[in-house]
This record gives C-alpha cells, sequence and structure tokens, in this order.
C-alpha cells in the first residue's frame, strides 16, 4: 500500500515549491502530475518576476524556496524594473530559457530523496474510513484514473488552471489544459463532495510568433541591465548570468483596433460561451480595445521563448478571437505585416476556489489537512502560485509532524500581504500582487528581504547553516558600512562643490558626514568613494541596501513605528470557538460575516467585508472582559 506524509496534486509552481519544501522539512512526500511534460511548465509569458513579482521571489529565494536561482539558471535577460523611481516600487524581471527552465524543476524533483514525482491523474480524494490507516493518521485516498489508490496524511490541491480546464479560439471551444495538454476533469467533483465551493476563472494566454517572420528593424530594441541582477544572491554563487538575448517593443494601431471591433462577437466572452471571470489586470487585447476606447494604441512587447527555439511571445497580446482574426490584426501592428503564427492565442475558463475558505496556512478552515495552493486558490501569475505552494507545503509538512504553524504577516512580506488578502477578502476575480496593494512596501524591499525573512528559514530548516552564515556577515557589513558613513567627514573645497554641482545637488558650506550626503536624492556610494578614500569597497547588493535605508530613514522609522504599534493589536489571536452572533456590541453585518468566516486574529478581522473599525473596537472590549472564559474553552 502506497502511503505518503504529505500528497501534493499538481507540478507547476505552486505544486513544485510545495513538495520542495515539504520534503526539505524531512516527511516523505508525493507529486502528482497528468503529464511529466508539464513539470514547471511556462504557458503564458516566458519571464519570472515583475513589478511586485519580483519582490516575492525574492522573498521566496529568502526563505528558501527554488523559483528564483532556476531563473538565475535559466536567465535569457535581466532588467530592474523602476529605476527611475523609489526602491519601494523596484522590482527584478527576467526572460528566461522556458524549456531549460522546466527540465531544470523536473530534474530537482526527481533529485529530491524525499519526493516522489508521478504521472498520474487523481480523479477522487475522499476522507480516510479504513480504521487500519487512520490511526496512523493517514487521514486521505487518493485515487487515480488507473484505478491506483494512495493514502496521505495531507494533501495540497496545486491544480493550477486545469480542473475542468476548456480552451477557447473564436467559436471553438473544447476540454483542454494549457498548451494542448490534458484537462482534469474529475476532481472537480470530488472537491464538490467534500463541501469546497468552487467558482470558474478565465484567463488566456497570446499567440507565439516564429521569429524569422519578424520585422526587427521597425521595433524598438529592449536590452537587459548592463551590471544584471540575479534572484539569488546567496543560493548561487557559482551562477553568472549575463543578457543574452533582447526583447522589442511595438505598438497596436487604429487599424489593429478596427479589426478587432469588426470581429468582436467572435471572442468567446462577449459572444457569451465564458462565463469565467477574466484578470482585471492582464486583459486580453479585445478587452483593452472595449474598455479604452479612446485610447488609440497599446504597446506590446516580443520577448524570446529561448535558445533553441524560434518561438517569440506577444506579450500584452492575448485574445480569444479566431484564429484568422487573429493573423489580420497581429499583421496590422509595425514589425508584424508578415508574421506568421506558430501557436495561436487562447482563452482558457477553469475551475477554482474562493481562497476565503483558507486560513493563513492555505489550509481550507472546515477540512483539517487539507490545503490549497496556487491559481487553484483564484490568483494568477507563476510567482503568486510558487510562494502559495512555498507557504502551504511548509504548513502541510509542519502539521503532520505537530508542530507550530508557519505564517507570514503583512508586516513583514509581500507573500504575507497576498495571502492574508486572499483569505480574508476572497477572490472575484483571478488576483495579481501589486506594490499599491502592501501599505508597507517602503519596509518591505527587495534589497533587505535576507534581513525581513532568513531567520525564520534558518530556524525551520529550510536554509542551511552556510548560507545564513553568509546572510549574517553581510548584515554585519551593512551596519559596519552604515557606522562608517557616519564618521567619514567630507570638507568643503572647490573641487567637492563642483563635484556635488556635477551630480545635479547644492554645494556643502560646512564639513557635513557622507551618511548626510547620501540622503540627497542624486548621490551614490559611489559618489562617495571618489570625494573620500576612507570608504572601502563594498558588495553591491549590500550598498543598494545601505542606500534604499538612508535616503529614506526618515520615511522607514514612521513606517517602522506604525508597523510595531499594529503588529500587537493585529496578531491578537481569536479562538474558533467564539459565537460573534452572541456579541452585544457588534453591528449584525459584523456578526454575520466574522461568524461565517472565523477569522484567526484581529488583523484578518478588520480587513473582512463588512467589519469596520467600530466593530473591532467593540470586539477588544468584549475580547478583555471574557479572556478567562475564552482561555477556558480553548
Amino acid at each position: 500500500m502506497k502511503k505518503y506524509d504529505v500528497a501534493v496534486i499538481g507540478a507547476g509552481h505552486a505544486g513544485i515549491e510545495a513538495a520542495l519544501a515539504s520534503a526539505k522539512l524531512g516527511v516523505k512526500t508525493i507529486i502528482f502530475t497528468i503529464n511529466l511534460d508539464s513539470v514547471g511548465n511556462c504557458p503564458c509569458n516566458p519571464s519570472i518576476g515583475g513589478t511586485a513579482k519580483g519582490n516575492l521571489v525574492k522573498e521566496l529565494d529568502a526563505l528558501g524556496g527554488t523559483m528564483g536561482r532556476v531563473a538565475d539558471e535559466c536567465c535569457l535577460q535581466s532588467r530592474m524594473l523602476n529605476v527611475g523611481k523609489g526602491a519601494a516600487v523596484q522590482s527584478l524581471r527576467m526572460q528566461i530559457d522556458r524549456n531549460k527552465y522546466k527540465i531544470k524543476m523536473k530534474h530537482l524533483l526527481e533529485q529530491e530523496k524525499n519526493v516522489e514525482l508521478k504521472q498520474a491523474e487523481i480523479v477522487d480524494l475522499m476522507p480516510n474510513n479504513s480504521e487500519d490507516f487512520k490511526t496512523e493518521g493517514y487521514r486521505w485516498v487518493l485515487k487515480n484514473r488507473l484505478g491506483s489508490t494512495f493514502f496521505a496524511k495531507s494533501v495540497i490541491i496545486a491544480a493550477g488552471t486545469y480542473l475542468k480546464s476548456k480552451i477557447f479560439v473564436g467559436n471553438s471551444n473544447y476540454d483542454c489544459g494549457p498548451d494542448g495538454l490534458f484537462s482534469a476533469n474529475f476532481l472537480s467533483n470530488s472537491l464538490k463532495k467534500l463541501g469546497v465551493d468552487l467558482l470558474r476563472f478565465k484567463t488566456g494566454t497570446p499567440a507565439r510568433v516564429k521569429k524569422a517572420s519578424i520585422n526587427f528593424s521597425e521595433l524598438k530594441e529592449q536590452k537587459g541591465d548592463d551590471e544584471p541582477y540575479k534572484f539569488s544572491t546567496y543560493n548561487n554563487n557559482c551562477v553568472e548570468i549575463s543578457n543574452k538575448m533582447s526583447c522589442f517593443i511595438t505598438w497596436t494601431n487604429g487599424k489593429t483596433k478596427e479589426i478587432i471591433l469588426k470581429n468582436i462577437e467572435k471572442s468567446p466572452v462577449y459572444s457569451g460561451d465564458i462565463i469565467g471571470r477574466g484578470p482585471r489586470y492582464c486583459p486580453s487585447i479585445e478587452d483593452k480595445i472595449v474598455r479604452f476606447k479612446d485610447k488609440e494604441k497599446h504597446q506590446l512587447f516580443i520577448e524570446p521563448c529561448g535558445e533553441d527555439t524560434e518561438e517569440m511571445y506577444l506579450q500584452g497580446m492575448s485574445s480569444g478571437l479566431p484564429e484568422d482574426v487573429q493573423e489580420k490584426f497581429y499583421r496590422t501592428i509595425k514589425g508584424l505585416e508578415g508574421v506568421e503564427i506558430m501557436r495561436p492565442a487562447y482563452a482558457i475558463e477553469y475551475d477554482c476556489i474562493n481562497p476565503i475558505q483558507l486560513d493563513e496556512t492555505l489550509e481550507f478552515k472546515k477540512i483539517p489537512y487539507l490545503f490549497g495552493a496556487g491559481q487553484f486558490n483564484g490568483s494568477s501569475g507563476y510567482e503568486e502560485a510558487a510562494v502559495q505552494g512555498f507557504v502551504a507545503g511548509v504548513n502541510a509538512a509542519l502539521k503532520v509532524l505537530g508542530k507550530r504553524k508557519f505564517v507570514l504577516h503583512r508586516f513583514d512580506s509581500y507573500i504575507g500581504t497576498l495571502i492574508d488578502d486572499l483569505v480574508t477578502k476572497g477572490a472575484q476575480e483571478p488576483y495579481r500582487m501589486m506594490t499599491a496593494r502592501s501599505e508597507y512596501r517602503l519596509f518591505l524591499r527587495q534589497d533587505n528581504v535576507y534581513e525581513r525573512l532568513s531567520k525564520k528559514a534558518y530556524e525551520l530548516g529550510l536554509i542551511g547553516n552556510n548560507i545564513y552564515k553568509e546572510i549574517l556577515k553581510d548584515i554585519e557589513e551593512k551596519e559596519k558600512t552604515i557606522n562608517n558613513l557616519k564618521h567619514s567627514i567630507i570638507i568643503p573645497s572647490k573641487n567637492t562643490n563642483d563635484f556635488l554641482v556635477s551630480r545635479e545637488t547644492s554645494e556643502i558650506k560646512a564639513a557635513i558626514s557622507c551618511y548626510e550626503l547620501l540622503k540627497r536624492p542624486c548621490i551614490k556610494y559611489a559618489d562617495l568613494k571618489l570625494l573620500t578614500r576612507s570608504l572601502p569597497e563594498v558588495k553591491k547588493n549590500i550598498i543598494d541596501s545601505v542606500e534604499s535605508e538612508i535616503k529614506y530613514s526618515g520615511y522607514i522609522k514612521r513606517q517602522t513605528i506604525e508597523i510595531n504599534q499594529k503588529r500587537k493589536i493585529e496578531e491578537k489571536s481569536l479562538s474558533p470557538n467564539i459565537n460573534y452572533l452572541e456579541i452585544d456590541g457588534l453591528r449584525l453585518e459584523a456578526r454575520e460575516k466574522l461568524q461565517k468566516y472565523k477569522p484567526s486574529n484581529i488583523g484578518m478581522a478588520s480587513r473582512l467585508e463588512g467589519v469596520n473599525p467600530v466593530d473591532i473596537t467593540a470586539l477588544l472590549i468584549w475580547l478583555e472582559k471574557n479572556r478567562k472564559e475564552i482561555n477556558r474553552n480553548v
């Protein structure tokens, strides 16, 4: 009989991180996929990261996750976005070789001693009623399409966009998963029997076109950074990344718009064939044309899919229109006049859940030992999926081991923000992470990610001793660098003031510390080294963090005080045994929402729709009055 501690259903970005995290904690893990060739597949854009998404990948790396270091190994181009803006909104985006990425991710799973990778479609998931195995903690029975049976203590659903998935291209539609792979048509019914409420969402992907059919002389080239960044600062010391390929930019025009509007009724979204809710922040080109009628052109990026393929990806041009219409409107665009479509764009509809059914560990509130992760939880994007998979994998393993749960908060990470948004607000459309979703984004920067999170990972055993020592060494070096800047003094002189003016900042009238001078927006650490010999060479990742902390020191200090004040209240736990319907100080709507969703702490309660600050005040007063009674019942 096949028995496992943790079973993961799905081997996309969420499933991979879930299985590897679970395995790192020493539990026997099995991961199922409909097709082994789909492991780590990137069915949409051939890139990792982007605005806010890059922050998620960096946080995942700091916690011991896998996505960032594999992306580094498959890098085609690295660009830091929003470099002209503040550090709070800067994020890394990396073009990757999608086939190489898949191969490496699959090999990692194959090499992990605590992971068994299996090609199988799980069609049924049931509570285990067999006393023989139930007493050993094997709570779940999983059956595949071939009739084989597996037992597991914890189960993670990371099914991506495969659950009853349906492809739409114009009037044509058929059961199918991403990239022509089989859909999973049976598991949804099994989940419904367990009491899981399902939603229907929609997403899509642009066409892939033949490189030789593109006129690159008509396009604007977009190269990578001169000094490319890696996602994984400490895991990939031996990996040197470089910009191997360029991306290109072009725009739609009036003719493109005309063809799309003329054929709009052929789009499955507008014909009524698709009932699922689509993504607000990554709409199809027909959605853009309809929503923004006054806009005459829309930007698109032409991106390479790999070094050993001629496929190019048309970022920003997903569509569900018929193939012949796609060819017509693509060919109206400068540089694409003779373009050849290798894979047509398509829309895909699939089953997922409203994540408000989960708690902050991503475990179902009403179904113990069952977890959800990734697009199954109503999110969109590889990065959002990967971090959820990691959190679910860690918690599924900890639950089996009888250890304390692992929770990230809005205060300490974008991952915590994402999960808190999902489980307190739910998802009415595919959720996408953005910097604007975090009220603490100035504190949650890429440059301080290892300071914020690596201790948690080390204490859990998710990162090794050698890596953690290197992180602590850099933290110490950062503190030393800041101290040096405070004690290094610049004396006014003609040469110094001429230099400052050349950097578009004002002259100095009196002696000033390098620390104070670095607060100026136009001054960098490299500039200070030219003004004084007292500053040593420091690693780039340390300099980035030092500059951010000094330039935004006033804002960061205020935000840190705010975080510390709110943390005390927000992290106050709430017992699942509380009957909110009996708390007189709460408004009726608040009572009903709190009773329905049973938030695990005050912070989550405060973000439920229908619960306002007055209700939270009343709840805190009631908690204090009834503290002894609650503790006795827990």
